[in-house]
């Protein structure tokens, strides 16, 4: 997934970085034309300036890798939102609405006890739930994806409270569709 991420953010900077700024006119004109061409010849070398183009694009990798490191946490045998996600599930709708290109794939996790059957069930209800927040917050239901994971994917894997709390989760997956 970060690899996906990685080469859709090398694109944006590629496709960026092809547009040309007006030349100025002035003396020192030649000398920086110099400069830039010097960059474009040896890729990967730092010339001491920065377009905006690849500030906006470092910006919004840095923004979805940071949204993919957020979850919504439940009570057990739950599917309700707490409040206390409401601000959080709000800043991924901004994002989402902003940047029509994302979408997020909302992957419902449950702790190790029940059935695998119901934990699948409980999961599909988790990742549901904040698919049904972030469309009421006006998210296009063509940028959300669920799956449910069930009790397969758990972030720590002791058996006592601490850990099953950390398992009961919605992860935000983000990635750049063409």
């Amino acid at each position: 997934m970060k690899t996906n991420l990685a080469v859709a953010a090398l694109a944006t900077l590629v496709i960026s970085a092809c547009a040309t700024a007006p030349k100025e006119t002035t003396a020192e004109a030649p000398a920086q034309e110099a400069t830039e061409n010097k960059a474009q010849a040896a890729p990967g070398v730092e010339t001491g300036t920065v377009r905006p183009a690849e500030v906006s694009s470092s910006e919004f990798a840095a923004q979805l890798d940071e949204m993919q490191k957020q979850s919504v946490y439940f009570d057990f045998g739950e599917f309700v939102i707490k409040p206390e996600y409401n601000g959080l599930i709000q800043h991924h709708a901004d994002f989402m609405k902003a940047h029509p290109n994302a979408v997020v794939t909302l992957q419902g996790n449950t702790d190790e006890r029940g059935s695998s059957e119901y934990n699948l069930a409980l999961g599909d209800r988790r990742a549901n739930a904040v698919r049904k927040a972030l469309e009421v917050l006006g998210v296009p239901d063509s940028q959300i994806r669920t799956v449910s994971l069930g009790e397969e994917h758990p972030r720590l894997t002791c058996h006592e409270e601490q850990c099953w709390k950390e398992n009961r989760r919605t992860d935000f997956i983000g990635k750049i569709t063409p």
